[in-house]
């Protein structure tokens, strides 16, 4: 992209810079177009394991196509808070909000099963969870001394690996077809190959927006793929033609159409999970900032990305959508396109509130085979593995380190596996323990405040089979090589 058209550098750096109409509205699509299918996909897999998903055949089933629509719809809203701001509330920066992954762990054990009955409680603890999240605005940058990348890592490398199962039962035909002949046949397996296929090549062998989009491109692949094969038809009751005409043009969003409930389980999950989000935004405003300015993030600019994250998720609760955060893969379009301008993110989030206000786009979505979203979320939940590990790289691999890590990957880990261990535990704690994340999450926490620095190495391998690891973080590969100097 040749930005000298744009603007002068000094303009391309500048956040209040408004780009002529023609240059912004299609620099804000990409924004969207580069989190389109992840801002979806939790809508797809909570109305899945709700039991009203793809598949399911429950009369519900069209309950799905509302979630997709506010998850596009408050993703805007929440984009427009960081964008324009109100206030307080919002950045001013070029920030892309859209529904998070963090909070999945969560959302599942809740509804599990339930049907539409379960959304009640979980939107209500989606909206308290907003409030409370907005409120860590005030005191953000004292508590980020307790969340190093020991424990931000391990939180984020757990969230992937509570998520990857569902990619290969999606692959796989969808939990409904568990037990037929049909669950993990080679059509459903080769149309999710093609997504995967696809995304990787256009990853790897591509260079901008075609990149920056490999996963939507990928899943448009598999879906003209399950098109040839059959697996979707235009025709019949749930062809695109018919999911097209029994979407209207337009449609507003109900307030707390889903009734409002009290969860413990979902409250205090909600609220624990609002400081993994408000840490990623933290990072990602200032990744932006960085990246686009050359500067770092300024304590208003995070504290007021901060409440817009809250607000624009306690909102969003409201109407029947899910929690809202910054989105990662923003933070690498701006360093890709040198533009920092929030007035072009703010065109990308009228763009996401026009689709999430005309149902017949939510329509279109849920006709997408579940092999081949499957195909999308395998490389999508992948990748929250590999940014977890990635943020493991820079923890120092002492053996402190090690064993606060090990105790809190086995307890965490260990209750996804065995959720039945837990079975006596009120209703409401066992939902806690079971995702694994929050028992992870605070274990390591605690351990890391109050364990000494001092651990011997005889009393690391007593444990470890004599595997106490080598490892020792960036700041330890740094200082090897001033030493080397």
């Amino acid at each position: 992209m040749d930005n000298s058209s744009i603007g002068t550098p000094e303009q391309l750096r500048d956040p209040d810079f408004t780009p002529p109409i023609y240059q912004a509205i299609p620099l804000g699509i990409q924004h969207v177009l580069a989190m389109f299918v992840s801002n979806v996909t939790p809508a797809i897999i909570v109305a899945g394991a709700a039991g009203f998903g793809f598949g399911s055949g429950s009369a519900d089933f069209p309950e799905l196509l509302y979630l997709i629509q506010m998850s596009m719809l408050f993703a805007g809203v929440a984009t427009l808070l960081q964008t324009i701001t109100i206030g307080p509330v919002g950045a001013a920066l070029p920030i892309v909000q859209g529904t998070s992954f963090a909070f999945l762990p969560i959302m599942i054990p809740l509804v599990a099963g339930k049907g539409i009955d379960a959304l009640a409680a979980l939107f209500t603890g989606v909206v308290i969870g907003g409030l409370f999240h907005a409120l860590i605005g005030t005191f953000i940058k004292k508590i980020r001394f307790a969340l190093p990348p020991l424990v931000t890592g391990l939180i984020v490398t757990m969230i992937g690996l509570a998520l990857v199962r569902v990619g290969i039962q999606y692959a796989a035909g969808g939990v409904p077809a568990i037990g037929t002949p049909e669950y993990g046949s080679l059509l459903n397996w080769s149309a999710a190959i093609v997504v995967v296929v696809v995304t990787l090549l256009l990853k790897f062998f591509t260079r901008g927006m075609l990149a920056i989009s490999a996963v939507l491109i990928g899943i448009a692949a598999g879906y003209v793929y399950a098109l040839l094969m059959g697996m979707v038809s235009f025709g019949g009751d749930f062809g695109i033609a018919a999911s097209w005409n029994n979407a209207s043009w337009f449609a507003l969003p109900l307030p707390f159409k889903y009734g409002f409930e009290f969860s413990a389980a979902a409250i205090i999950g909600f609220c624990l999970m609002a400081f993994v989000s408000a840490v990623e935004t933290v990072g990602d405003v200032s990744g932006i900032t960085k990246g686009g300015a050359g500067r770092e993030a300024t304590d208003t600019e995070i504290q007021g990305a901060t409440y817009a994250d809250g607000i624009g998720t306690a909102v969003a609760g409201i109407f029947g959508g899910f929690p809202n955060t910054s989105f990662s893969q923003n933070v690498g379009l701006i360093a890709m396109t040198g533009v920092m301008s929030r007035h072009v993110v703010t065109w990308g989030a009228l763009f996401l509130i026009l689709c999430g206000l005309v149902p017949k786009v939510g329509g279109v979505i849920r006709t997408v085979p579940i092999e081949v979203l499957g195909g999308g979320v395998i490389v999508m939940f992948g990748m929250v593995v590999a940014a977890g590990i990635s943020m493991l790289s820079d923890v120092d691999w002492n053996r402190r380190n090690m064993v606060i890590f090990a105790v809190a990957l086995s307890i965490g880990l260990g209750l996804q596996l065995e959720p039945g261990a837990v079975q006596h535990l009120p209703d409401w704690a066992e939902v806690l323990m079971v995702s694994g994340l929050l028992p992870a999450a605070v274990i390591a926490i605690v351990l890391n405040l109050v364990l000494p620095d001092d651990l011997t190495a005889e009393s690391v391998k007593e444990v470890s089979g004599g595997m106490s690891g080598h490892g020792t973080g960036l700041k330890g590969k740094a200082e090897a090589g001033a030493a080397n100097v």
